[in-house]
């Protein structure tokens, strides 16, 4: 039994709008699966692809105020192409942002509604991912936080220090997963979360029932009824157990 990262989940005022700046920003098309909800994806993909993690926006009533714990790096293929896609997307309303990163080669931004991204500067390890390069979350350990993420997903460990990890799918496609050791990573919930889903044939249940014994607890984030189980990681980052397909 395994899980796999389907895709990055932004609770947003405005779906429609963060949905529409995401989807230009990674040059992805936007649909939506009902009202309040816009699905960012690359042109034609048919999901789950560990090629691409792609995006959902979800309109709530009352979004908690923007925390950095977890965020998108984006990746560029030269410096022109870094600036080019710094000034698209605050031609699209990011914003520069400020958080101690200091002289630092990449470009910190924020979006319309203040989710942090970075522009990296050029990095061959990410030359292959798409335009995410990385999923990261910000946390304490990083290395307790690997051993419950690969655990939980069949994503491969490719480094793990006292102060980063970083995994990938098995099958050395799409964006990476990285943990990276952040001071007080743990002060307050995040707007940002992942969702993992099932491979077909595979029991929720049963998958939920093996998170719990790695060490995720049970999260109430007022979800209400729904066919999805939300979860918190060891560290209490929430995430979402999303049905098999």
């Amino acid at each position: 039994m395994a899980l796999r990262l389907v895709q990055v989940n932004f609770k947003a005022r405005d779906d429609s709008a963060l949905g529409r700046f995401w989807a230009e920003a990674l040059g992805w098309d936007i649909s939506s699966e009902g009202p309040g909800v816009s699905n960012v994806e690359p042109a034609g993909f048919t999901g789950p692809d560990p090629a691409a993690v792609c995006v959902d926006v979800v309109t709530v009533p009352d979004p908690e105020t923007v925390r950095y714990r977890a965020h998108l790096d984006l990746a560029t293929a030269s410096e022109a192409h870094q600036a080019e896609l710094v000034a698209r997307l605050v031609k699209l309303g990011a914003t520069p942002a400020d958080i101690g990163q200091g002289d630092v080669p990449w470009t910190v931004l924020a979006d319309p509604e203040g989710n942090v991204c970075c522009v990296l500067e050029p990095r061959p390890i990410y030359q292959d991912t798409g335009p995410i390069a990385a999923v990261v979350v910000n946390c304490a350990d990083p290395r307790a936080m690997v051993r419950f993420w690969s655990g939980a997903m069949d994503w491969t460990v490719h480094e793990v220090t006292d102060d980063f990890a970083r995994l990938r799918s098995a099958k050395g496609v799409g964006p990476y997963l990285e943990f990276v050791r952040t001071p007080a990573a743990n002060a307050a919930r995040g707007r940002v979360h992942l969702d993992l889903r099932p491979y077909p044939g595979d029991d929720q249940a049963a998958e939920v029932a093996r998170l719990r014994d790695l060490g995720a607890t049970d999260a109430d984030v007022g979800q209400g009824d729904v066919p999805w189980v939300c979860l918190a990681d060891t560290e209490g980052n929430e995430f979402c157990v999303l049905s098999p397909g």
